[in-house]
């Protein structure tokens, strides 16, 4: 078959189970670019399942770069009140949201730290009247990537420009469960799967979640009334939709008091433009107290110097070490998938569907529960071969989550996947 008989059995999966399109639905894309062939393709299967309105924005990296080189830093720590009045409004017509784009990492890595800071803070605050919206629910998200000649570039440097950017798009394929089958039903199979291991980590009811491997020592607690997520999310209507794709995860909310002890990453974190290659938190009572990073320390003091709260933890995350985009036994240098090829936390902002009636419920009686909030929520690397986790329930019963980077269980009634 084909690469552009994939990337249409692509672009069904993003718009029929990612954003799960449905008649009358307004629906905003954030692209870049390179992005534009998916996206035509995604824009004509939204049409054609009834939707109402369909905006395009299309970003640019390289005008990006420009501006963070060229522009003054009070231009930089400006966002005009209209732009997030227009962001608002959008939210408040329910338009719900895709980001279809390639990774860029280390695009930046040349600019200002200051410059970068200084426009990081003035988005987040400006991002900042969102996030309600977001929290009720109503809104269908989905983040996908594409490849682009930068990316493939550098992850397979040795290889030409063609194959290398073909060789991305065989593992987008592949991590996305794109073949020769029909891609919807793919992504029910793979749904049901991870809805297994999320119903039997909320049957458990953990208390806390004890992490072990080389450079961690991490002792987490969970947060009251938390819930385990795998898979798609639902609105409170009832419809189904997938976030991110790919997605291996399974995930729920820390308490963002009782995380205790260090922890070292695994891979490299991509964050405003530069890549952190290795680094080291260290908990006391929820809050990252001391940190160490071989290079850009500078991006992790920015990061931390958000708000308040950027320095506690939003999201915990299990994926086993032998998740299909761990197979392909490549750094993508993208969040997207090193995140759903390895365990990892997220600083900043919890989500609220991981409370149970999270999306009912104000920023104060959530944080009652133990639930971040926050300005940023940024993921980070902390699973391998070697990574132990054991969960505590209330009634002191330990049970063995992952033992050496695999589940530790099998589950009951299996699927058969």
């Amino acid at each position: 078959m084909s690469k552009d008989n994939y990337l249409e059995k692509y672009a069904k999966a993003i718009a029929k189970v990612g954003i799960n399109v449905k008649e009358n639905d307004n629906i905003i894309i954030n692209t870049d670019v390179n992005s534009l062939p998916l996206v035509r393709l995604i824009s004509n299967i939204l049409w054609e399942h009834g939707a109402n309105d369909v905006i395009v924005k299309i970003d640019d990296k390289e005008l990006s770069r420009i501006a963070y080189e060229k522009a003054s830093l009070h231009s930089l720590g400006t966002v005009e009140n209209f732009k997030t009045d227009y962001a608002i409004a959008l939210m408040e017509k329910e338009y719900h949201r895709m980001s279809i784009s390639s990774a860029y990492p280390d695009y930046f890595s040349k600019i200002k730290q200051e410059n970068l800071k200084v426009a990081q803070q003035a988005n987040a605050i400006a991002r900042k009247p969102l996030q309600k919206y977001m929290d009720k629910g109503n809104i269908k998200w989905v983040v996908a990537a594409t490849a682009s000649p930068y990316w493939a570039n550098l992850l397979f440097p040795d290889l030409p420009e063609k194959k290398a950017v073909d060789k991305l798009w065989e593992l987008i394929f592949l991590s996305c469960h794109i073949d020769e089958n029909d891609p919807v039903e793919n992504w029910l199979q793979h749904n049901q799967k991870l809805k297994s291991y999320e119903n039997w980590l909320n049957e458990q009811n953990f208390e806390y979640l004890q992490y072990n491997g080389p450079g961690t020592k991490l002792k987490v607690y969970l947060a009251d009334k938390h819930r385990w997520i795998g898979g798609s999310s639902t609105t409170p209507n009832g419809v189904q939709y997938m976030a991110n794709m790919p997605t291996e995860e399974i995930f729920t909310t820390p308490h963002m008091q009782k995380v205790d002890g260090y922890v070292t990453s695994t891979k490299p974190l991509s964050i405003m433009g530069k890549m952190i290659e290795e680094f080291t938190f260290e908990f006391k009572d929820g809050k990252v107290v001391n940190f160490n990073a071989n290079e850009n320390h500078d991006v992790l003091e920015t990061l931390f110097e958000t708000d308040e709260n950027s320095t506690r933890l939003g999201e915990v995350a299990i994926v086993p070490n032998s998740s299909p985009i761990s197979k392909t036994n490549t750094l993508f240098r993208s969040t997207l998938f090193d995140e759903n090829a390895s365990c990892h936390f997220a600083l900043g902002q919890s989500y609220a569907e991981t409370i149970v009636n999270g999306e009912n419920l104000s920023e104060a009686e959530k944080e009652k529960l133990g639930a971040n909030h926050s300005m940023i929520h940024v993921d980070f690397m902390i699973g391998s071969e070697n990574l132990n986790i054991l969960g505590v329930r209330n009634d002191g019963i330990e049970i063995p989550i992952l033992t050496r980077g695999e589940w530790a269980f099998e589950l009951e009634n299996s699927l058969g996947f």
